[in-house]
This record gives C-alpha cells, sequence and structure tokens, in this order.
C-alpha cells in the first residue's frame, strides 16, 4: 500500500513512517518542509497521487482557539477534498481521549470539529484517541514553572509513550476502515502534579512541584475526563519506566 503521513515529519509522524516501511509499505511522509501543506493546498494533490490510506497527525502551531480551529478545519477542506479526487480509501486520524468532554478548551473543541469532518468526509475513517504522551510532560513543566517551582494541578492523566501512539496509528492505517473511535492509553493514572515529581525525582534540577488547581493547561479539566473509560485500550510502557530509558 502507499500510506501518506501528513505530519510524517514530526514526533508520532516520523514513528508512523518508519513502521509502515518496516511492514513492506510505500510510505509519504508529508509536511511544509517536504513541499506539502495542507493548510493551504501546496502539494497535497501530487502526494496524494496512487494513496492507498491518508494518516493525518498534523497538528496546529498555536493552542489558541480560532488559530487552531483554523488550522484543523481548513486542512481538512484542502484534504479531503484532494483525497477523494485522488480515489483515497481509508483516513485515519489521530485526536485526543476525553477531546468531546472539555467544550471549555477551545483546543479541544478545534479537535472535535476536525473529528467532525472526518466523518462528514465521505472517505472511508479511522479515528485513534491517544491520551497525553509521555514527552508533553516536560514541556507543560517548563510552562509552569516560576523560578524554582513548578506550579501544576492534580488533574489526572493516563499518559502514553509517543511510541505505542504510533504503533495505534501504523496498525489502523495497514487495517481496514474502522468508521468509528478506538480509545488508548497508558498502564497508570497519575494526577499532572505527581507526574511533575516523578519527573524530577528521575531528573533532578533544582525546581520542586507545588500543586496549584488554578495553573497551566489543564487546570479546571473535568474529573477523569483526560484518563478514558473502560473501553480503552490499555499499552504496556508506564511512565517511570520510559523515564529511566528516556
Amino acid at each position: 500500500m502507499k500510506i501518506v503521513v501528513i505530519g510524517g515529519t514530526g514526533l508520532i509522524g516520523s514513528q508512523v513512517v518508519a513502521l509502515v516501511r518496516a511492514h513492506g509499505h510505500e510510505a509519504v511522509p508529508a509536511s511544509p518542509s517536504r513541499g506539502v501543506d495542507a493548510l493551504t493546498g501546496e502539494g497535497l494533490a501530487e502526494a496524494l497521487r496512487g494513496a492507498d490510506v491518508v494518516v493525518d497527525v498534523s497538528n496546529s502551531p498555536s493552542f489558541e482557539t480560532e488559530a487552531a480551529l483554523d488550522f484543523f478545519t481548513r486542512s481538512a477542506q484542502h484534504l479531503f477534498a484532494a483525497e477523494r479526487e485522488a480515489g483515497v480509501r481509508h483516513h485515519v486520524a489521530l485526536s485526543i481521549v476525553g477531546v468531546d468532554q472539555v467544550p471549555d478548551y477551545g483546543y479541544y473543541r478545534a479537535k472535535v470539529a476536525q473529528e467532525e469532518a472526518v466523518r462528514g468526509s465521505g472517505v472511508p475513517y479511522s479515528i485513534v484517541r491517544a491520551t497525553q504522551f509521555f514527552e508533553f510532560i516536560a514541556p507543560v513543566m517548563d510552562m509552569s514553572t516560576e523560578g524554582t517551582r513548578v506550579r501544576l494541578p492534580s488533574t489526572r492523566l493516563r499518559p502514553i509513550a509517543s511510541a505505542d501512539v504510533a504503533a495505534a496509528v501504523a496498525e489502523a492505517a495497514e487495517g481496514e476502515p474502522s468508521g468509528g473511535i478506538r480509545d488508548i492509553a497508558g498502564p497508570e493514572v497519575y494526577g499532572l502534579d505527581r507526574l511533575g515529581e516523578i519527573t524530577l525525582a528521575a531528573k533532578p534540577d533544582g525546581r520542586t512541584v507545588v500543586t496549584d488547581e488554578t495553573a497551566g493547561l489543564f487546570a479546571g479539566m473535568p474529573h477523569d475526563a483526560l484518563v478514558g473509560d473502560d473501553g480503552v485500550h490499555v499499552v504496556a510502557t508506564g511512565y517511570e519506566e520510559w523515564l529511566k530509558r528516556d
């Protein structure tokens, strides 16, 4: 199969490309740096020519509501027009566990709009929703740092390794369209403040964690919205194990 990966040079996309190539498929990493821009439509027609599957793991460069909404809706418009023209038979989108349970968070509303575009595109699809990536914890901590204190809420998360996300996305791309959503998550639930403490215990840098329920991106999230329900597929890699080998 020819599998085109939109956002194919990023954290998830580059791993998806490597996985599907290792499984014997033709993989095309598509990104602005490769001359393919879903936001403007540039290069899409050529990249998708002969494609069987399109995987979209691209992301808005901004978490601001209007910017994110514009990114996901305009990209979807260009992408699905090009997919229908090319006769693509399967679209795989990466989204977020609990994304439809957080209406007050603008970035999540933008991702919901992206999912709606997928379902209304007319292209057979599969949606993979993942919890927050392990690799995202350190940047979240940096954004919440004041001097030597890292202010984090106790919002419950069930983070997952990006490698496990990429594996689930690659598996979806190589299979038949599900016409639905598959939730995936890591094996353990933590408060974000506890994740910060675990991170600094493994990699001390002079900072300490202060629990602040008003601080940062995840403040005020509904209880367990980002954890997943009983139907979530749980992968094996744990955060503390991952920290030791990272």
